[in-house]
């Protein structure tokens, strides 16, 4: 008995001795009140001057002219009917009336009016620039000494910093939202083809889309986009872009009208656990394919290099290392550093752009830019393998294909009763038949006419 207690006793000292040291708060903490009972907490003197560099924006979509329904009509506003009316924001950029907003808020559209808070006026707006890649858009208006908002730089931003959503949810006038960031550099949202998403719990309501999420000094951090939802309303996880990438692309879109990418030519993705034993550098995006005759071949890059830097700056995962890439314009001569038998080598690069080595025309259909097909523009724009044609690169604003609302990534497969397989197929259909014909286009696997010259 004695040697059954000795031992109980033992095993008790022996557990007691097993403990967490806590890292304990101190208890009573200070606590400091953001108010007495004389004064009020508010951010009214920021946001009275923001809000006005915040416009309303309606557009009107002749329904028999060209467009069909897009899945996101429904959640933004849009109507249906012989015309569809669009709600949505935008933000003053310049004095002179530049206003950045979402691409979806404008696709389409027939016509486009803004109102600005304060000003009774109607404002007729067109279309400068537009990349539904990044759904991003630049419009104008006439008219100076507009207020313009102030940029931030996203990349300043930490997870936690307070947040206002500016907009016109549901058309019914202007409103804000508070939040805070909740994540930075979101990627593979699966909402835009290059994603570079600010994450926030402010309200994004439909009609917010293309207004302005600023920080507490009233500075843009980034352009309100879609919200995460199920139901169709807001459950705390909106996505803003970066005002960073706002920048770039609208810069670009005002330059030139349309946004250009630079083409690298791999197949990526990001570390596995698997292959991080593999190689010295733990991240980066790894090549899993180099397409024939792409830049990255010329450049002699191969299949399992790692790709650490685009001209200095360090690629985490295939997603940034995709939207780097998408920043440049063709032609461009990048240095990319990489790992290749845990050695790290850097490689020049000259960047190519879509549908490289497969022939290209400017000038065979008025405003428009057409190429061949290849993997990479059926990856890209989701052209079905049963569809064959020319593939639309580019289109003049104001050209009149831009009027009957012919889009980059569109294929036309069709001129009259003659269907095109390929480039050199149109270009000797333009030569035979002269004046105006039916141009049959497919988009998204749906196929609508245009009657062109």
């Amino acid at each position: 008995m004695k040697k059954i207690t000795l031992l109980l006793m033992a095993l008790s000292l022996s557990l007691s001795a097993v403990s967490i040291d806590f890292n304990e708060a101190k208890t009573n903490p200070k606590r400091i009140n953001p108010a007495s009972q004389n004064a009020v907490l508010s951010y009214s003197n920021v946001l009275d001057e923001v809000t006005k560099s915040v416009v309303h924006i309606s557009t009107i979509i002749h329904m028999t002219n060209h467009r069909r329904m897009s899945p996101l009509d429904d959640f933004f506003g849009r109507g249906r009917g012989g015309d569809m009316g669009a709600l949505g924001s935008g933000v003053m950029v310049s004095k002179d009336g530049y206003i950045v907003t979402n691409n979806h808020v404008i696709d389409g559209a027939d016509k486009i009016e803004v109102t600005i808070v304060g000003d009774d006026k109607k404002y007729k707006a067109k279309i400068i620039g537009a990349d539904p890649k990044s759904d991003l858009a630049v419009i104008k208006i006439e008219g100076n000494n507009f207020k313009s908002i102030k940029f931030a730089s996203s990349d300043t931003l930490k997870v936690g910093d307070v947040v206002f959503a500016i907009g016109n949810p549901f058309g019914i006038g202007q409103s804000v939202t508070q939040g805070i960031i909740s994540a930075q550099h979101k990627s593979g949202v699966g909402i835009n083809e290059y994603e570079n998403f600010i994450q926030t719990d402010a309200s994004i309501n439909p009609g917010n889309s293309g207004g302005a999420l600023v920080d507490s000094r009233g500075a843009l951090v980034g352009i309100n986009s879609a919200i995460l939802t199920k139901s169709g309303g807001n459950n705390g996880i909106g996505f803003a872009i970066a005002s960073n990438m706002v920048r770039d692309i609208a810069s670009e879109l005002v330059a030139s009208g349309s946004i250009k990418r630079g083409f690298l030519g791999v197949n990526i993705s990001n570390m596995s656990s698997d292959m991080q034993e593999l190689y010295l550098s733990q991240s980066g995006a790894l090549i899993n394919n180099v397409n024939d005759g792409s830049p990255a071949q010329k450049g002699g890059l191969k299949r399992g290099d790692l790709i650490l830097k685009v001209d200095g700056k360090i690629v985490k995962g295939a997603n940034e290392l995709k939207n780097m890439i998408g920043l440049y314009t063709p032609n461009s001569k990048v240095k990319i550093t990489y790992e290749r038998d845990k050695k790290v080598r850097v490689a020049d690069v000259v960047l190519g752009s879509l549908g490289y080595g497969l022939g290209n025309a400017s000038d065979v259909i008025e405003g428009l830019e057409l190429s061949n097909i290849d993997s990479t523009a059926r990856s890209m724009y989701r052209i079905p393998s049963s569809i064959n044609g020319a593939l639309v690169t580019k289109v003049k604003v104001d050209s009149k294909a831009y009027d009957k609302g012919v889009k980059v990534g569109d294929v036309i497969v069709q001129v009259e009763n003659v269907l095109i397989d390929k480039l050199d197929t149109l270009i000797q259909i333009q030569k035979q038949y002269k004046g105006k014909k039916r141009f049959y286009i497919s988009r998204h696997g749906r196929i609508f006419v245009v009657a062109l010259k």
